[in-house]
C-alpha cells in the first residue's frame, strides 16, 4: 500500500495499482497510460530520503510525497516525524531567481504562509512556510539569482 500526497489532494495505491500503469520514462520524462488515460509529465526533482517528487504536468508543478506502509501506519499511531522537527532554515528547492519576497525581518509567519516567489524554468513557485515561526533574517533579495540548496530565510 503506497499513499499519494499531490498538492491538497490524496491518493491510495496498491503494488497491483502500480502493476497495471504503463510508464515509459526518457529522459527526466514520464509518459504514463492507465487504461484510457495519457499523462505526459516531466521530473524536476527528487529527494530520496523524504520521498519527495517534483514533478511538471502540463506546464504546472506538483509536489508528490510518497507514504509507504511503515510511514502509513506512523502517521495512524499519531508519530509522524514533522511533529518532532523544527525547520528554521528555508533554502532554495532549486536553482532560480527571486520573484518577490512576501514577508520581512520580524514578521510572525505560520504554517503554510507564503514566504517568497521563485522563478525556475519558466515557472512561478510559491514557497510556504513550515510552520509557526518569526523570520529571523532573509538572506536574498528581490531579483537574487539563487542555487539549489541556498539559504533564503531564517526562522526562530
Amino acid at each position: 500500500m503506497y499513499r499519494l500526497n499531490i498538492d491538497s489532494s490524496q491518493f491510495e495505491l496498491t503494488k497491483e495499482d502500480i502493476d497495471k500503469l504503463d510508464v515509459i520514462s526518457t529522459d527526466h520524462k514520464l509518459h504514463l497510460i492507465d487504461g484510457n488515460a495519457s499523462v505526459k509529465a516531466e521530473l524536476l526533482d527528487i529527494d530520496l530520503d523524504s520521498k519527495v517528487v517534483t514533478l511538471s504536468i502540463d506546464g504546472k508543478q506538483h509536489t508528490v510525497v510518497i507514504e509507504d506502509k511503515l510511514d502509513i501506519l506512523i502517521d495512524e499511531l499519531g508519530f509522524t516525524a514533522e511533529a518532532n522537527v523544527v525547520i528554521k532554515d528555508i533554502k532554495a528547492p532549486m536553482p532560480g531567481l527571486v520573484l518577490e519576497i512576501m514577508v520581512k525581518e520580524g514578521d510572525q509567519v505560520e504554517k503554510d504562509s507564503q514566504l517568497l516567489i521563485l522563478e525556475a524554468m519558466k515557472m512561478e513557485n510559491v514557497l510556504k512556510c513550515p510552520g509557526d515561526g518569526i523570520v529571523k533574517e532573509i538572506s536574498i533579495a528581490k531579483g537574487d539569482a539563487v542555487e539549489k540548496g541556498q539559504l533564503l530565510i531564517s526562522l526562530d
